[in-house]
């Protein structure tokens, strides 16, 4: 019995070892294959349009140490139709820069040059050769140009000029944004005929004519974004923009001080327009602005199409005309943030002058139509519930608003010493603010806290 016993053990035994065997002969196996699966070069089985996509969003020197990786890589880099050059992360010998851009914008073999960037180059590094990569990449139809200037230490005081005969006719150039330390001086008309976004940020023009020569050559243009410091660019005066195709138009202008120029805004396509400033600004809606010793002019002359219009940031807004809205009568939606009043206004047709600037002795003598008719939200951000002026502005609006559904004061915040006392004075108030007489008997009344 001993002896059948111990027989079925060393069965059992040789059948436990055998099964060992197999075991590891599988996961053997598997190791091997999982080891091809790491090895096998599945990006290179992407479809190519993919990888251009992929390789488009990396930076040019990233791009060209593809090529490393297999035979494949070695020319795909060549047919990436983008160009990036950071120099925030691309640092190299100054004489080897112009070099390196040349190379690379060379040696692509795309028909078309999707984007072509420069950002943060320093400007005495790109004085000998932007003229020259600017050109390549007009020759090589681009559609997309980015050219931002870095003010280093050698830099001579001397600006850029733009190569402004690259624009004299193309077809091609989709989106273009010009940084600072750039001298854009074009003598006549340019003719970039699909341009349909431009950002000019900080540039300097030659003069007036200079500015028009390059908006007016723009016929498809939509989007314009013009960043500025006013009288810092002493060439111009009156920064013109006449643009029938314009349907938006951001302003920024961080000059502090005198000004003795200003804008006019012809577009009658213009839907959304936004006006942000830190200095003074003097508005006037036809006719020839008279100067000013100490304002700056914005004049709209005609944009029927506006739907929404912003201006905030100034210190201080003049009106040359009572009926400062006519050129914004179109607006579903418009908000204004200057002292000494912060308005925002937002009605389904049309807007009507009313004054939010000056003494509330200025009162309109007719009530205005957009009260009457129009007028259904109304959100103040800054309500100074102390201030005679605010009270009955916020009055004279509750009184007339006929269509008013909601009216939103934001107040600021009450001084932590003063806390109790000024708690039940603004209660006070507002409360006396909330039982006056509405024109409307449906508008909801809040009153909200500015954290």
């Amino acid at each position: 019995m001993f002896g059948s016993v111990f027989g079925v053990r060393e069965i059992l035994k040789g059948k436990s070892a055998s099964d060992d065997m197999e075991h590891k002969s599988k996961t053997c196996g598997e190791n091997l294959r999982n080891q091809d699966v790491l090895n096998e070069d599945r990006i290179s089985e992407l479809p190519e349009d993919l990888l251009m996509q992929i390789l488009s969003s990396l930076a040019t020197k990233d791009v060209i140490g593809t090529c490393v990786l297999s035979k494949k890589w070695r020319s795909l880099w060549k047919k990436v139709p983008s160009i990036k050059f950071d120099f925030r992360y691309h640092k190299t010998e100054h004489h080897r820069l112009s070099e390196i851009v040349c190379k690379s914008l060379l040696s692509y073999n795309s028909p078309v040059l999707d984007s072509f960037y420069l950002v943060d180059i320093n400007v005495s590094e790109a004085s000998d050769g932007i003229k020259i990569w600017i050109g390549i990449a007009f020759a090589r139809h681009v559609r997309k140009l980015v050219l931002k200037l870095h003010l280093d230490v050698k830099y001579d005081g001397n600006l850029i000029r733009f190569p402004s005969v690259y624009c004299n006719c193309n077809n091609t150039l989709d989106t273009m944004e010009i940084g600072k330390l750039f001298l854009l001086d074009f003598p006549c008309r340019v003719g970039l005929k699909s341009l349909k976004k431009l950002i000019l940020s900080y540039v300097n023009f030659k003069d007036d004519e200079s500015v028009c020569n390059l908006l007016c050559g723009c016929p498809s243009l939509e989007d314009l974004v013009v960043q500025r410091r006013g009288n810092h660019d002493e060439a111009v005066i009156t920064f013109t923009i006449a643009v029938p195709s314009l349907q938006r138009l951001t302003i920024v202008d961080t000059f502090r001080g005198k000004s003795r120029g200003g804008y006019v805004i012809n577009a009658p396509s213009l839907k959304y327009l936004n006006i942000t400033g830190v200095g003074l600004l003097r508005f006037s809606l036809h006719g020839t602005p008279r100067p000013i010793e100490l304002y700056g002019f914005c004049l709209i002359q005609n944009s029927p199409q506006l739907v929404e219009a912003k201006i905030t940031g100034f210190t201080d807004i003049t009106l040359l005309n009572e009926n400062i809205m006519v050129s914004l009568t179109s607006a579903k939606r418009l908000s204004f943030d200057f002292q000494p009043f912060k308005a925002y206004l937002y009605h389904d047709n049309k807007v009507s002058s009313f004054p939010l600037a000056g003494e509330w002795e200025q009162r309109p003598t007719c009530v205005p139509e957009c009260l009457l008719f129009h007028l259904e939200t109304l959100v103040w951000t800054g309500y100074i519930w102390d201030r005679k002026d605010d009270r009955e502005v916020a009055t004279y609006i509750l009184k007339k608003a006929r269509r008013l559904k909601k009216a939103t004061f934001y107040t600021e915040p009450i001084e932590l010493e003063n806390l109790q006392t000024s708690e039940e004075k603004r209660d006070e108030m507002l409360n006396e603010l909330a039982s006056g007489v509405r024109a409307s008997s449906s508008c909801h009344l809040l009153f909200e806290s500015i954290n």
